[in-house]
């Protein structure tokens, strides 16, 4: 299958899509654009499965992994992605550079593109990192999540896997619940979702969700807030809880894990309200018995081990429009 492939129950494109020099943030791509990278996805997800998991794309790029948060699933996906697709990668582990030594992020991504390296993905702590780094490199720059600020990568991969999982999103139920004020996840979630027609239903304790989150939405698609859980799971199509982010929170935003998995934990009896046919997603690490139940999590339901399977596809997807400047606006 070749990477512009439509699959089955895909939205046609009706615009050309203009990928620009950079992926920041998912509100500076059309629906049209979205659904290429989803398309561009599907045609990689197969050299996974091959003997030998590699293509040409890439041949002679160099893309660096520049991460000053911990990630397991995000900077493990772009090595891989980017390595099937030939380039070579640098990892910078930050602990051992020279940012401890007092180092700006700026003169410590000039020192990297001074040795004619392509494509920089930088995770950090800052809302507004990656945007500065765009502002001053000649590079590609790729955000792998800036504070709370978006996740466009992870929003992609969660769009192509509901998209393999029922076919479309249009017209979804989508709920998504948990600490929606910390969580990058939701808001890239949140962006594309409506910007390809889904219904979004926002859930969390009232400490979790912050004011006007709702103006995020997009497109056709619309959101909907609210703190019952189980009022927000009828007819729910996709259930996405989000990590506790406790590292963000300063003060505790509810009285307890045990108090937060009663209210708001996804268990059997819970997904019993939801539409025929549900799935279970989480963007990972899952804190087990307080978002969601092991058995929910191990279910036939849950997409959290496709999500990771999907999530080097579409970052493959990515860097072949962004790194080789295929479909790139001049």
């Amino acid at each position: 299958m070749s990477p512009s492939a439509t699959p089955t129950g895909s939205t046609p494109e009706t615009t050309t899509p203009r990928f620009g020099k950079h992926l920041l943030s998912l509100r500076d791509l059309s629906a049209d654009t979205i659904t290429a990278l989803l398309n561009t996805a599907d045609g990689f997800l197969e050299i996974g499965t091959r003997t030998v998991k590699k293509v040409p794309a890439l041949r002679g790029k160099t893309v660096v992994n520049l991460f000053f948060e911990p990630s397991t699933r995000t900077r493990t996906s772009f090595e891989l992605a980017a390595k099937r697709l030939s380039a070579d990668v640098l990892n910078i582990t930050v602990a051992a550079s020279s940012v401890v030594k007092g180092e700006t992020l700026t003169d410590t991504a000039r020192t990297i593109e001074a040795m004619n390296t392509d494509t920089v993905v930088i995770r950090h702590a800052a809302a507004g990192a990656p945007q500065l780094l765009a502002e001053t490199l000649n590079s590609h720059v790729i955000n792998a999540g800036d504070g709370a600020h978006e996740h466009p990568t992870q929003g992609l991969l969660d769009l192509f896997t509901i998209r393999r999982a029922k076919g479309r999103i249009e017209g979804l139920n989508v709920v998504i619940v948990g600490d929606i004020t910390h969580s990058r996840v939701a808001r890239s979630g949140l962006i594309g979702l409506t910007k390809l027609g889904a219904h979004v239903r926002l859930v969390a304790p009232p400490t979790m969700i912050p004011s006007g989150i709702e103006k995020l939405s997009e497109g056709p698609g619309d959101v909907t807030v609210g703190y019952d859980l189980d009022a927000a799971l009828k007819g729910a199509d996709v259930i996405m809880p989000l990590r506790l982010q406790l590292e963000r929170q300063g003060a505790p935003l509810f009285p307890g894990k045990r108090e937060y998995a009663t209210l708001y934990g996804i268990n059997r009896e819970r997904m019993a309200a939801a539409a025929e046919g549900a799935i279970v997603m989480h963007p990972g690490p899952i804190n087990r018995g307080v978002e969601i139940a092991h058995d929910v999590a191990d279910s036939d339901q849950s997409t959290i081990l496709s999500q990771v399977t999907h999530g080097v596809a579409v970052r493959m997807a990515v860097l072949y429009h962004y790194s080789a400047g295929q479909g790139a606006a001049a």
